[in-house]
């Protein structure tokens, strides 16, 4: 075995009259069954527009003010580059496991694994996070308690998740349309209520204590960029998805673009105009977007509003244990933990999902909805920019040997944009709180050690990263 991915061969036979289940001694496949329609409203429902806007933009807006948006579009201009670096790694490498595979192959076991650890961190702290904020929205028809909501909304996504992907596909893209109406809503009145300028958007405000204004400085922002960067992160949901695509080498790569284009006009223009539709620079602070739309039509507005946005969470939801499981799946596949464990979590259930998977990734999240994830916020931004780097690194050396000649989408600019975005990504990294880089550290540091004991020493029956053979097209 070697350490890394073994370049993809082309099958004999076409991708299409291979097998969905392979012989006992070979890896599992996932059944291929969705196009770029079914995986970008797939991919988008990860991102999850309206809850973002709803549940994480608030937060920016309480420490940013009118530097929100101008922050939220600096982070989408840096996902270009590093869309770029997944589109073109994605169909080097078209496996579930995502962004450890993709590293895995071209830096080095360590590095994948480590890679694998950063997400697993992000896969099992979000959802929960913004499964509990369904309670605030569902709050105009019935008042729930805020944990008890967040774990009904992981079990009916882990329930979800057990369905076969095409129809969760439909599922997901019925809940995206209300998401994006409730969206345009906010954006149409936002604008149709502006107090201000658009010059308000570079002017660098928030509300301090004791109504005064604070000016947000350079810093303040590239430290927000870490929160901002994860505003749009679901975009990878698409990489996850390629050993269930049809024509990865193809789809892969115009599902990453047109996720991450499509995904930051649905949430930056409403931010835009929230901003200029704040009735005072307190109430853009405060955040109380439910409330701003309220005040700008009507009660039954906001009502529908905030019941788009709990459709929109609990589509997260099934989108979020969806790739989750995918990722476990793929990680017990490719033999990351004792032989029993990987037995369990690499078995597929009826409809062709890795059950044993998703129930692991949904039941652990509902019960993170009574434990206090305030600090995880944070957590999640170091994380995330810290898988970005090292997914940077792996475009810098995709180039070499072998992979020269495997057919790939390449993408412009190359090496120079994923230099620049470990320069960048580094930098943001050490603008964070420390308390975030120490908790994301240890973790790294206890993942780094496990490597050490148990799976360095068995590298011939341990952490073997395949990729399935027909993912040629």
């Amino acid at each position: 075995m070697t350490d890394t991915l073994r370049p993809v061969q082309p099958s004999a036979a076409p991708a299409a009259e291979a097998p969905d289940l392979p012989a006992p001694d070979g890896p599992r496949k996932l059944k291929r069954s969705i196009g770029v329609v079914g995986g970008t409203l797939l991919t988008i429902s990860c991102v999850t527009p309206a809850s973002t806007l709803f549940v994480v933009v608030p937060d920016l807006f309480s420490t940013l003010g009118t530097a929100t948006a101008l922050t939220i579009a600096v982070g989408s201009l840096l996902c270009i580059a590093v869309a770029f670096c997944y589109s073109e790694l994605g169909t080097l490498i078209p496996s579930a496991g995502g962004e450890y595979a993709m590293v895995s192959t071209l830096a080095g076991r360590l590095a994948g694994w480590l890679v694998f650890v950063l997400s697993l961190l992000v896969v099992m702290i979000v959802p929960p996070v913004i499964a509990m904020g369904t309670a605030d929205y569902l709050a105009p028809v019935v008042h729930l308690n805020p944990s008890m909501a967040g774990a009904g909304v992981m079990l009916l996504a882990t329930l979800a998740g057990l369905l076969d992907l095409r129809a969760n596909a439909w599922i997901t893209g019925v809940f995206l349309v209300l998401e994006v109406v409730a969206a345009a809503v906010v954006a149409v009145l936002g604008f149709a209520h502006s107090e201000r300028g658009a010059g308000s958007l570079v002017s660098m405000e928030v509300a301090g204590q004791g109504g005064h204004t604070d000016t947000v400085t350079a810093m303040l922002v590239v430290s927000g960029l870490a929160i901002a960067l994860f505003v749009t992160q679901g975009f990878s949901t698409a990489v996850y998805l390629s050993e269930e695509m049809e024509n990865p080498r193809r789809n892969v790569a115009r599902t990453v673009l047109a996720t991450l284009a499509i995904s930051a006009v649905i949430i930056l223009v409403p931010v835009i105009a929230i901003t200029l539709g704040a009735s005072d620079l307190a109430e853009l602070t405060g955040g109380d977007i439910s409330g701003m739309v309220a005040a700008w039509s009507n009660s039954a507005v906001g009502t529908f509003v905030s019941l788009c946005v709990a459709l929109a969470i609990i589509n997260a939801g099934i989108v979020m244990v969806i790739q989750n499981s995918r990722v476990l799946f793929a990680s017990a596949r490719d033999k990351a933990w004792p032989e029993p464990v990987n037995n369990v979590l690499s078995r597929l259930g009826r409809f062709g999902s890795p059950w044993v998977a998703t129930l692991l990734v949904g039941v652990p999240g509902a019960v993170l909805c009574f434990v206090d994830l305030d600090t995880l916020y944070g957590i999640t931004g170091v994380s995330v920019t810290g898988m970005y780097l090292l997914v940077a690194v792996a475009a810098l050396l995709a180039r070499r040997g072998s992979h020269v000649h495997t057919p790939a989408w390449r993408m412009p600019l190359w090496p120079a944009l994923p230099v620049l975005l470990i320069a960048v990504l580094a930098y943001v990294l050490t603008q964070q709180e420390t308390s975030h880089l120490l908790w994301t550290g240890g973790i790294t540091a206890a993942a780094t050690l496990y490597w050490a004991l148990y799976l360095r020493p068995r590298r011939e029956s341990r952490w073997l990263v395949t990729v399935p053979e027909d993912a040629q097209a």
